[in-house]
């Protein structure tokens, strides 16, 4: 197991964090996110199983005609591999499957399954996720940014709430 005092400085990162969205919003013009890619692997897929399922002009139909080159990809991807690499130099890369204690495999598959779709859904219908909304949204004081910080934080302890006894260790 890793050492714990390895891990970065949670100011250090933090700082480092600030440091990558600024620098992207200079180079790019936008700011970090990662639901747009869901969003437009899932539209190109789905126009991929059936041709012209989205009529023009509409929401899908312009993640289609993006394709998958399209920076957020590449963001994604480069998030994916360099976590990846991240963790093997570090030699924390383990498999394992996370979730509450008192829960079965399948339950926490079912619980990842059923977070992560309400986490989706929630983050299309607020135009952002954590990163994309949360941080690049509040980073140039977006009001919509921090009302979004605000529902993601009550979600998180209602959800909390709710599920509380499965975590509990006895």
């Amino acid at each position: 197991m890793a050492n714990p005092e390895s891990h970065w400085n949670s100011y250090v990162g933090g700082v480092a964090l600030g440091v990558v969205l600024f620098v992207t919003f200079l180079a790019t013009g936008h700011g970090l996110g990662v639901t747009g890619a869901t969003t437009g692997v899932t539209a190109v897929a789905a126009n991929a199983v059936l041709p012209g399922v989205f009529p023009k002009g509409s929401y899908l139909a312009g993640y289609v005609s993006f394709g998958l080159d399209h920076w957020i990809e590449w963001e994604v991807l480069g998030v994916l591999v360099g976590g990846l690499a991240g963790s093997l130099l570090a030699r924390r890369f383990r498999p394992r499957l996370d979730g509450p204690p008192r829960a079965s495999p399948a339950s926490r598959l079912a619980l990842a399954f059923v977070g992560g779709g309400f986490s989706g859904f929630g983050a299309r219908m607020a135009m952002g996720c954590t990163s994309g909304m949360g941080l690049s949204g509040t980073a140039p004081l977006a009001a919509a940014g921090f009302l979004f910080l605000v529902g993601f934080f009550v979600a998180g302890v209602l959800t909390m709430l709710a599920m509380q006894t499965l975590w509990r260790s006895t």
